[in-house]
């Protein structure tokens, strides 16, 4: 039984980076699809999104380490 919870608490720990990561894109494309549905133009929401990803790809492709912990603890 402990494994499985310990399982668990990994998978929410990877699903909360994860939506850290990628939670506004996610928030931005909804965005952009209620505006389409509505009927209105979803370019900006959808271009938002898209910078959204890259902003996060970019962090997802930074490399951490003990001291990047570190310095954000500090700031």
């Amino acid at each position: 039984m402990t494994e499985y919870i310990i399982i668990v608490a990994m998978i929410a720990i990877s699903a909360i980076a994860v939506y850290q990561y990628f939670g506004q894109t996610v928030r931005n494309q909804t965005a952009a699809i209620a505006q389409e549905l509505s009927g209105q133009d979803g370019t900006a929401a959808k271009d938002a999104a898209q910078d959204a990803a890259d902003n996060a790809s970019t962090a997802g492709d930074t490399k951490q380490t003990l001291d990047s912990y570190v310095n954000q603890a500090g700031k």
